[in-house]
């Protein structure tokens, strides 16, 4: 520990925990847009499709899920591979923009596919998997089946990371739309916003920096340490981005003595500022965005929000993970991991209501407190 951070003041838990929750627009509904909020947030993770939506009700006044999948209709926000090699819905700025950011680990996430493109032309695969999804949209059977074609001895699956780590691909409509099906089809994002990921002459675009999204990060989730950012972004060696920018950085440190950076003027509420409770969706990026997830996961309730390869929709009492929820048929079950007062069940109940009247406007559904999970 240097000396500047030994000095520097401490933050518990619980403060952190209201800091990022304001940030995170959860502890209060936000007014802004879904497009803004989307932007601010910089993405939502969205491996299935119902995530986002769910994830902006919860951040929201007056959020209706048509906004975003207008929104999606209308090419101004998409789904694309970015942080941590998963799916996020992203503004069409920030796709063109934090993909090329992100990009050296799809390239580090070939090397686990090498087995399988022994012989493959990367360069030349990039070439012929942008001419087809360009010509068409394609699934990723159809993209595997056609590069297969051109290197049959190779890996199928293999061939078709390949093609979705050296290309910006994006899933096309309807897929992501509320109250649609659609099967992924991909396309390039050039290709679906009619704007270029790279500058040119005559279509210049913003150049893509850790320092600028350095910025952005601790907005949305910070105060936080390097290694936080790094575990958000899937990137390594951001170390340098945080050394230029700490002349205009406030330095704190939590109970560990763990450095954490933070904005000057970024809000960071009394920690004992009420949190009220929230229905989030699995994988929220509230839970994955932190090397340290104390500040919103109990200890003692690390790892119960999913099971093998199964993630539980979370449920936040008071700021923390409190426990689990989903939708089975007209009834909304809550688990909680420990037991609720009368109060909490209440206020969890009213919360419960507002999520399905904004996402279910309708639909009548029960509320019922499940057998506690572990417990």
């Amino acid at each position: 520990m240097t000396k500047t951070t030994a000095s520097a003041p401490v933050l518990s838990p619980r403060a952190l925990n209201r800091a990022t929750l304001d940030r995170q627009l959860l502890l209060r509904r936000s007014g802004l847009s879904a497009k803004a909020a989307v932007g601010h947030l910089l993405g939502l993770q969205a491996q299935n499709v119902k995530p986002p939506y769910y994830a902006l009700a919860a951040r929201l006044d007056g959020f209706a899920p048509e906004e975003l999948s207008e929104l999606m209709a209308d090419r101004e926000v998409v789904r694309i591979v970015t942080m941590r090699s998963t799916i996020h819905t992203h503004t069409a700025e920030d796709c063109l923009t934090l993909r090329p950011l992100v990009q050296p680990a799809r390239d580090r996430e070939l090397i686990n596919f090498r087995k399988g493109l022994q012989g493959v032309d990367l360069d030349r695969l990039a070439v012929l998997a942008r001419e087809l999804v360009e010509a068409e949209p394609r699934t990723m059977k159809q993209l595997r089946e056609a590069l297969l074609a051109e290197w049959p001895d190779a890996d199928p699956q293999a061939l078709a990371i390949a093609a979705r780590c050296k290309l910006p691909l994006v899933q096309v409509t309807p897929r992501g739309l509320w109250g649609r099906s659609g099967q992924v089809a991909l396309t390039t994002a050039e290709h679906w916003l009619g704007r270029p990921t790279e500058p040119s002459p005559t279509e210049p675009v913003p150049t893509p920096t850790p320092d600028a999204t350095v910025l952005r990060y601790l907005a949305a989730f910070g105060p936080a340490s390097v290694k936080d950012m790094q575990t958000w972004a899937g990137l390594t060696r951001l170390r340098d981005a945080f050394e230029r920018l700490r002349p205009g950085l406030r330095i704190f440190r939590d109970e560990n003595g763990v450095e954490l950076f933070d904005l000057p003027d970024a809000p960071r509420p009394a920690e004992d500022t009420p949190a009220p409770p929230r229905f989030l969706p699995e994988f929220d990026n509230l839970l994955l965005s932190h090397a340290d997830r104390t500040r919103v996961v109990p200890k003692e309730y690390w790892g119960r929000s999913w099971q093998g390869n199964q993630a539980y929709c979370t449920l936040l009492v008071d700021g923390f993970l409190a426990g689990v929820w989903k939708l089975t048929g007209d009834t909304l079950v809550v688990e909680p991991f420990g037991r609720l007062t009368k109060a909490e069940q209440k206020d969890v109940t009213a919360e419960g209501q507002r999520m399905l009247a904004t996402l279910h406007p309708g639909t009548p559904y029960d509320i019922r407190f499940g057998t506690l999970v572990g417990g």
